[in-house]
């Protein structure tokens, strides 16, 4: 009898959620606007320029992964020194991947160059974690560079968790850009 109850009252729950979250949802429609004779040209810069702010968000962000290039610099011509994680990840997506492969084809060919892959949070959290956190995500790189030949005696790590923010504001797309793993030229 309680064993109905209890699983009774959890549909009802289960229930009472997919509905709270089904009104929720932000539905967009797309109106088509009649064409003119003049053309105008407009770039995808411009279109996030003159959009809402939650389409900036969109367009720079991929889940919670920052996916923009304003913070971005180089280790080299044509090598992106950074890559970007997840909120409490330290999975390598897709884009980190490739960015890793071009730093380590560059290190392959430059062999005398070491380097330091710096581990950077997010401010949430305590000092520790994100120290513990920005560690595991350096490691993350250094391992991906090690498959792709780069010595280990060429990488050192370092972690500053949540005290070098690259953009100091406290909102989702200013975390996606501190969760980051940087790669610094050592010598």
């Amino acid at each position: 009898m309680n064993l109905s109850k209890i699983l009774k009252n959890a549909f009802l729950v289960v229930l009472f959620g997919l509905i709270v979250t089904a009104c929720a949802t932000k539905k967009s429609v797309k109106t088509t606007e009649p064409s003119s004779t003049t053309t105008t040209t407009t770039t995808k810069a411009d279109e996030t320029q003159k959009a809402d702010p939650i389409q900036k968000l969109d367009a720079l962000m991929q889940g919670d992964v920052y996916i923009g290039s304003d913070t971005v610099g180089e280790l080299a011509s044509g090598v992106p020194d950074r890559v970007f994680f997840a909120t409490n990840e330290t999975i390598l997506t897709t884009a980190s991947r490739e960015t890793l492969r071009k730093q380590a084809a560059w290190l392959r060919q430059n062999s005398d160059v070491t380097v330091v892959v710096e581990g950077h949070a997010d401010e949430r959290g305590t000092r520790e974690y994100n120290l513990a956190l920005g560690e595991r995500r350096a490691n993350a790189a250094k391992d991906y560079l090690m498959t792709y030949g780069v010595s280990s005696d060429r990488i050192k790590v370092l972690s500053y968790g949540k005290e070098r923010p690259v953009d100091s504001g406290s909102n989702p797309l200013s975390w996606s850009k501190n969760r980051r793993s940087v790669t610094v030229k050592a010598n």
